[in-house]
């Protein structure tokens, strides 16, 4: 009999959990999914984009990865320890006063997310266009890998989502 993987799980509780937030509770709306295997390096990758409702300005990508070692070690029933997956989020948003806004990103996730995250910001623009503003790319890696024993936490996780989505929609 088929045993899902513990990226499949947790991909499955994600998927879930997102889509009522958006098609029972109406808080966020979906922009994007992928759902990909990668042939080359054999590892697997889940990404849902949302926003808030009526908030577009500021998107967020919950990205659930699943390496070749990590996929068969549990295959291959080897000791669980360090199996999981590794979980981050991509949060974007325009910066007009980079100097001073991205140093607001970052004390405000630090407070949100505590000592849990890596974080690195990123800005960018369209070159040859008006360079008033920027697109701060937020990525948010968590340090520890997931599996399913965090499953009971995912609610707790998307509400800390939805309040960093509120929190960069005011900065």
């Amino acid at each position: 009999m088929y045993d899902p993987t513990i990226f499949e799980n947790l991909k499955v509780a994600f998927e879930n959990h997102v889509y009522d937030l958006d098609n029972i509770e109406r808080k966020i709306a979906i922009t994007n999914r992928v759902d990909r295997m990668d042939f080359a390096i054999l590892n697997r990758n889940f990404a849902i984009e949302f926003m808030l409702v009526g908030k577009p300005d500021v998107t967020a990508e919950i990205i659930l990865k699943a390496s070749v070692k990590d996929l068969a070690g549990e295959i291959m029933k080897l000791p669980r320890d360090n199996l999981g997956c590794s979980l981050s989020i991509l949060f974007n948003k325009r910066v007009q006063n980079a100097a001073v806004q991205c140093k607001q990103v970052e004390q405000a996730l630090n407070t949100i997310w505590e000592n849990e995250i890596q974080l690195t910001q990123t800005l960018c623009f369209v070159f040859d266009q008006e360079e008033s503003s920027y697109t701060d790319k937020i990525e948010v890696k968590f340090k520890a890998k997931i599996n399913e024993e965090n499953m009971g936490e995912i609610a707790d996780f998307l509400y800390h989502v939805l309040e960093t989505l509120e929190v960069l929609h005011r900065l």
